[in-house]
């Protein structure tokens, strides 16, 4: 699902223009954003915590020049579901 469809179905849900929901999606997203970036956690009881995990140094390789390089420590956001949140999904989606 883009981003288009989910401003469509939140449109369709709620009554509201495209546009006013289109303008609040971004501003959810930038919030979420910046939050993370200042390395505050997001939680959202119900559905699940956008958090910043720590990724240690690390040696890596260079396959394809048979080197080794050093790959620095660094922060990635990650997505961590809420518990019923995740059994929801576990009993309606299928595997293909």
């Amino acid at each position: 699902m883009t981003k288009a469809e989910i401003v469509a179905a939140i449109a369709k849900k709620t009554g509201v223009e495209k546009a006013n929901v289109a303008v609040s999606v971004e501003a959810f997203m930038d919030v979420l954003k910046s939050s993370l970036t200042k390395g505050e956690a997001v939680y959202l009881r119900g559905f699940g915590s956008f958090i910043i995990k720590k990724r240690a140094a690390k040696t890596g390789r260079n396959i394809s020049k048979n080197t080794t390089i050093k790959i620095p420590a660094h922060n990635v956001p990650s997505f961590k579901p809420a518990k019923t949140f995740a059994t929801e999904v576990k009993a309606k989606v299928k595997v293909k």
